[in-house]
């Protein structure tokens, strides 16, 4: 007997939601045994997907299935990730974080758990709507490519061997989708409809250390510009040195596209967006830190360190620095940047972690293959393009292809958003079904 959509895909869910896949920077941190009953779980819901698609494991869990459609001309990746970050034990979660149990919620009843929306959601939607088309005898116009990451949180290794094995198969593909984006509501002051944001870039990662070192000794004789006085000022040095604010044309272009949707007295303003830049990226940068992010680089200071004990004078203090990169600038452009900014030749600089900015992926035939399913599944919604923030494993795909894009196909409220790598992370019912039939309209549309 054939089980409903809706109660297989929420099932499936609620499944994978109970399985702990929890990545760490250190791999003896992690628990094995965790991804392995996941991918056991998933052949188990999707039993049709694993029989008939060739799967490749990458990394220690990945998975690269293929679906070989009738071209091979232009084939099309869809990614998601089935690792998720911990959970803090004291965070006031009102459900079990790994129980997937259904309660209501303000827009009904929904699925709670760490990982719903990140990014498990995505990876049950992009299965559900395999299956079925499986089940239905479907056989998409070009190959696809499904690509699960089992180390996306900690930026880990699978997604770049993924695109190796691509490389090597000499798959170029036309169309890349991965998380990113949603159907975002309360997105923008003054804008009532969602907004259906499609990333089609992102901003780079990069992680620096400023080490200031000194003689140390005891509290009771503190000397003048110790090693934490001269971090302390070199931070507060750059907060007053933030990097130059432009707005990017992915950004000019969502301001567009939200002209008819704005106050009367705005409308004029934004709807001439591309051309008047400068009053764009000003109103932006009044607009919150938000907004703001969206026009320039932005560095935060993350960790500190210093001293052992409250009596010794630190010998070594530290300063963790995370900037998220804007299109059109450097790793190395922002490294001087913070020499500059800081005026300390005595404090060192190490790059931790460098990531550049994503290029700018195209807004021609195959972002509008994403538009059109946007506007079928969810009416409601205002499809544009964004500079998403945050990092994914997307990024390294730009390397095998100019179309990469940044969207989950599902709606979510702000507060919702800000569950991610929170509290109290759910999706709902409703919109995970809604999710599963645009993944599978989207590949029902494929262009022969």
């Amino acid at each position: 007997m054939t089980v409903p959509v809706e109660t297989r895909v929420v099932t499936a869910l609620q499944a994978l939601v109970r399985i702990p896949t929890v990545s760490d920077r250190d791999p003896s941190r992690v628990d094995p045994e965790a991804f392995d009953r996941l991918l056991a779980e998933l052949k188990t819901q999707f039993p049709l997907l694993h029989e008939r698609l060739t799967l490749t494991i990458v990394g220690t869990h990945g998975l690269l299935f293929n679906w070989p459609g009738a071209s091979a001309d232009r084939p099309v990746v869809l990614m998601a990730h089935l690792d998720v970050v911990p959970v803090d034990a004291d965070a006031p979660w009102q459900h079990d974080p790994f129980g997937g149990e259904i309660h209501g919620s303000p827009t009904g009843p929904a699925i709670w758990g760490r990982g719903t929306l990140d990014d498990k959601g995505c990876v049950v939607g992009i299965c559900e709507a395999v299956e079925s088309l499986l089940e239905a005898g479907h056989v998409p116009a070009q190959d696809v490519w499904l690509s699960f990451g089992c180390d996306e949180e900690v930026s880990g290794t699978a997604a770049v061997e993924a695109v190796e094995v691509l490389r090597e198969r000499g798959v170029t593909p036309w169309l890349v989708v991965d998380e990113g984006g949603a159907i975002a509501g309360e997105a923008f002051p003054g804008v009532k409809p969602p907004l259906g944001v499609i990333g089609v870039t992102e901003k780079g990662t990069t992680s620096l250390e400023l080490v200031a070192k000194g003689r140390g000794g005891h509290a009771s004789t503190p000397a003048r510009n110790g090693p934490t006085a001269r971090i302390a000022r070199a931070i507060l040095r750059i907060e007053k040195s933030p990097f130059p604010a432009s707005a990017p044309a992915p950004t000019l272009e969502l301001m567009r596209r939200l002209a008819p949707h704005v106050p009367l007295p705005l409308r004029p303003l934004l709807g001439r967006a591309d051309r008047i830049a400068p009053a764009v990226t000003r109103a932006l940068l009044a607009a919150g830190p938000e907004a703001a992010a969206m026009t320039r680089t932005t560095v935060a200071t993350t960790t500190l360190s210093g001293s052992p004990a409250l009596n010794v004078i630190a010998s070594t203090a530290k300063a963790g620095l995370n900037i998220r990169l804007m299109v059109g600038d450097t790793v190395a452009g922002v490294v001087e940047h913070v020499r500059a900014a800081i005026k300390d030749d005595s404090i060192r600089i190490d790059v931790i972690e460098s990531g550049e900015p994503s290029p700018i992926s195209p807004m021609d035939e195959a972002f509008e293959l994403l538009e059109e399913c946007i506007a079928e599944v969810f009416p409601e919604a205002v499809a544009t393009p964004y500079v998403m923030m945050a990092a994914t494993d997307s990024r390294h795909f730009t390397a095998i292809s100019e179309h990469v894009y940044r969207f989950a196909p599902f709606r979510m409220t702000k507060a919702q958003r800000q569950a991610i790598h929170s509290y109290d992370e759910h999706i709902g019912v409703a919109d995970l079904v809604d999710g599963a039939r645009w993944y599978q309209l989207l590949i029902e549309r494929l262009p022969a």
